[in-house]
């Protein structure tokens, strides 16, 4: 049964007065797949995360649980085996109350950088990496695409190659990572940020935080720190060591979303060039494109989707899109987000999605890229790199990574189906209205009968928190004493969808505010 987190002040009380096996600076998804897998593993955990759980990189991803088939465009052959293998087990034992699947329609264009034998060849072959689980890479009409997909433009298109993979609502699945590492026993904190390292003999035993709602500050020590800050992780390596050299290149990725005129029964992979494909993805009842990849140097926490990225991006979709889908009437919102790529020669568009280990000499772990997929995969990958450490507490205390259970499924794990015809038989108390039934089943799984309960006690939390939008009132005081909301934006942002929709309102994000006190 799920126990309440503590309140922020004793969580800091725990953190501070606690001695800890490891101390994750980093409540991204990486970071987070740690600290479930390290605390699985039998290991004293604590996480700190400067903004909110997933507040940057992993909440501003494409929304795909993918093999990766552009990788196949540089060689990557095991990561992609290894993908679908991560995609597959997340779809079925993990969280198929998050991972949906999804059939993609890549079309093959007059002109366009690759033929249709290459790629019927490469969707045959994505298809086969991942032992034809999802039926085998074919090419079909165009006739046939367009009744699947009503926004497909068919002047200059020669065919469509089809191929199947799955997409999540991201902020989602990393919330629900995070309460499953809390549910396995690790501590963990949003809004605070590490202000310093802490050393005893020349090692990093632990960080000075600083609470940033309130400004309380406090240490946490811990034998081990890992630094999983994604595109702040040289940020902290200089930290550690002010002259130590860049680990990591950043890339900009933006979207686009908009509302959809019709149903989308399929998305489409466009190809732009040799390396890069857009995406059109029906997501949360809406179209979301993309995405860009380009070299970013500035701040990262300055990173946004600008103008010209969305003019790039609208124009990029018209290859395989209908204008009437793209009018920048129905854009509802946008937004960018940061790849961590290894360094290295070339551009940041060939560059291999790969995770990057580095140890500094205070023997500070740090951990940064790879791709959401395999996120569990690369924390038991962390996990393993941490117990070959000298006096490592993995080897002394945890139990064998190796030992660790695969499928272990995040909290929630349910039919949607099911959920969903339950909450509108009304067993769990008031019957939501089917949209919102439907909404909850599929982002909280068996925990929507939590949210339905909250209503049973308070009927008027099943109001709507804006007419157009299934979210009711009850998620918001979920969200605040279940997900660890703090701020309005960590609810719609984050734990709903009311910003990507663009019915975060004033009176929206009021009455939001209202709710959190």
């Amino acid at each position: 049964m799920f126990v309440r987190p503590d309140t922020r002040s004793e969580t800091r009380e725990r953190l501070s007065r606690s001695d800890w096996d490891l101390l994750v600076i980093g409540g991204g998804i990486l970071g987070t797949s740690v600290a479930w897998h390290a605390a699985q593993a039998g290991l004293r955990v604590a996480m700190v995360e400067a903004g909110d759980f997933a507040g940057a990189t992993s909440s501003a991803s494409s929304k795909l649980v993918h093999g990766g088939l552009r990788y196949l465009q540089t060689g990557s052959v095991r990561l992609v085996a290894e993908n679908h293998r991560e995609r597959r087990a997340l779809a079925r034992d993990v969280a198929p109350h998050l991972v949906n699947p999804l059939t993609f329609h890549l079309p093959i264009l007059r002109g366009g950088p690759h033929g249709t034998a290459k790629l019927g060849a490469g969707v045959f072959a994505y298809s086969a990496l991942s032992a034809f689980g999802d039926g085998v890479g074919r090419v079909i009409t165009p006739a046939r695409a367009a009744a699947a997909n009503p926004g497909l433009r068919t002047e200059d298109l020669k065919a469509v190659a089809v191929y199947h993979d799955h997409q999540m609502n991201d902020a989602r699945v990393a919330l629900m990572t995070v309460r499953a590492a809390a549910d396995a026993g690790a501590v963990v904190i949003n809004h605070a940020e590490v202000v310093g390292l802490r050393t005893t003999g020349g090692r990093v035993t632990g960080a000075e935080v600083r609470d940033r709602l309130d400004g309380t500050e406090f240490g946490v020590g811990a034998r081990l720190v890992l630094n999983a800050t994604g595109p702040w992780v040289d940020h902290l390596r200089r930290m550690e060591d002010p002259g130590v050299s860049p680990s990591v290149r950043l890339s900009k990725g933006a979207h686009v979303v908009l509302r959809r005129r019709a149903p989308w029964r399929a998305a489409l992979a466009t190809p732009v060039d040799k390396y890069r494909i857009t995406f059109a993805l029906p997501w949360e009842d809406h179209l979301l494109l993309g995405t860009t990849d380009d070299a970013w140097e500035g701040d990262p926490g300055e990173v946004s989707a600008t103008e010209s990225d969305i003019a790039r991006i609208l124009d990029e979709a018209s290859l395989s899109v209908r204008s009437d889908h793209l009018s920048r009437d129905l854009i509802t919102y946008a937004f960018a987000g940061l790849r961590v790529l290894p360094g290295g020669p070339g551009g940041v568009e060939s560059a291999k999605r790969e995770t990057v280990v580095t140890e500094g000499r205070g023997g500070m772990l740090s951990v940064a890229g790879g791709k959401w997929t395999t996120y569990r995969h690369i924390g038991r990958t962390v996990l393993r790199t941490l117990s070959r450490l000298p006096d490592s507490p993995v080897a002394e205390r945890g139990q064998p990574v190796g030992d660790l259970v695969r499928r272990v499924p995040l909290p929630g794990i349910a039919n949607p189906s099911a959920v969903a015809h339950r909450l509108l038989a009304g067993t769990d108390g008031p019957s939501p209205a089917p949209d919102t039934a439907r909404h909850l089943a599929r982002h909280y799984g068996s925990l929507a009968f939590d949210i339905a309960d909250l209503v049973r006690h308070d009927p008027a939390l099943g109001a709507r928190l804006h007419p157009d939008a299934p979210e009711i009132e009850a998620q918001v005081v979920y969200a605040r004493d279940r997900e660890w909301a703090h701020t309005v934006d960590d609810v719609v942002r984050r734990r709903t969808t009311l910003t990507v929709r663009g019915l975060d309102t004033p009176e929206v994000r009021t009455r939001v505010e209202k709710l959190l006190e």
